[in-house]
């Protein structure tokens, strides 16, 4: 096979696993509720989980500028033509990926839906083992030591 052409993903998983994620949380709050401790200041939490869906939003979407603006592919599942260290890129490999998680938890808060919570742990740890990994055997295939450098000064999530 050749490594110019290697995919990193056949289908763009991340985003269908949040989406699943977000969608059994709801279920199981119906199904098995878990007890929330009643909060005189509900307003905090809304506040909080409103701040991390914009600053999940805005992650994301600085992430996908930086890419437009590098020329490389934004799809998970193509072949990427440039490695981007720039942008939310310095502060993370992921922050896309990061970005989805943000909005997941600030959801979480602004429901009082604790499965959320526990669905983007989930999700951030099969996210990692399933698409993180494959992505990062691309981009090493694709630009080597150029990527082994940037992943020691770069961590994965935060």
């Amino acid at each position: 096979m050749n490594v110019y052409r290697a995919k990193s993903l056949r289908y763009p998983w991340p985003i269908a696993l949040h989406g699943l994620a977000a969608i059994v949380a709801m279920a199981m709050a119906r199904v098995q509720p878990i007890p929330v401790i009643e909060i005189h200041g509900r307003w905090i939490l809304w506040i909080t989980g409103a701040a991390f869906v914009t600053g999940g939003v805005c992650l994301c979407l600085w992430a996908v500028r930086t890419l437009l603006d590098r020329q490389t592919t934004v799809l998970p599942y193509r072949c990427s033509s440039h490695l981007v260290t720039t942008g939310p890129f310095r502060l993370t490999r992921n922050p896309i990926y990061l970005g989805y998680t943000f909005i997941m938890i600030g959801m979480g808060l602004i429901a009082l839906n604790p499965w959320l919570l526990v669905m983007t742990i989930v999700t951030v740890i099969v996210t990692t083992v399933y698409a993180v990994r494959a992505e990062e055997r691309h981009l090493l295939s694709r630009f080597g030591i150029e990527f082994e450098r940037y992943c020691r000064r770069t961590r994965r999530w935060i």
